[in-house]
């Protein structure tokens, strides 16, 4: 399956380096092409290009928050039907049904695993074809 996912495009928001770096070497080593934001206000620039077929975001970064983000994305037509996973250390009940409020479609905690990472990235990809 690997060369299928090459015509995705994934917008990858990460303020910690270390695991912008991991996770987008997870994605390419699976194919997909990866757009990173290392901040909130990066993460607005590029939301703009609509460009993507999916949004992968922390929450807490500086500038903007997540949240932010996902408001903005889904607040504009081309962005209603984008899949968004929030990756995020803030577990707690409150931030996750925000999340899902605010229409993402999936959540994972730090520390990712990749294997879990990509089941989930592909199973939103194959729903929005």
């Amino acid at each position: 399956m690997t060369g299928a996912n090459k015509e995705y495009k994934i917008l990858l928001i990460e303020d910690d380096e270390i695991m912008l770096k991991v996770t987008e070497r997870i994605l390419l080593k699976e194919g997909f092409k990866v757009i990173v934001a290392q901040n909130g206000k990066e993460a607005l620039q590029k939301v703009e290009e609509k460009d993507y077929d999916m949004v992968i975001t922390d929450l807490m970064m500086p500038y903007a928050n997540g949240f932010e983000i996902i408001s903005k994305i889904k607040g504009d037509s081309y962005g209603a039907n984008i899949p968004i996973i929030i990756v995020s250390s803030l577990g707690n009940e409150d931030s996750i049904m925000e999340g899902f409020r605010l229409g993402v479609d999936d959540f994972l905690k730090k520390p990712i695993m990749a294997g879990e990472l990509l089941i989930r990235v592909k199973r939103l990809l194959a729903r929005k074809l």
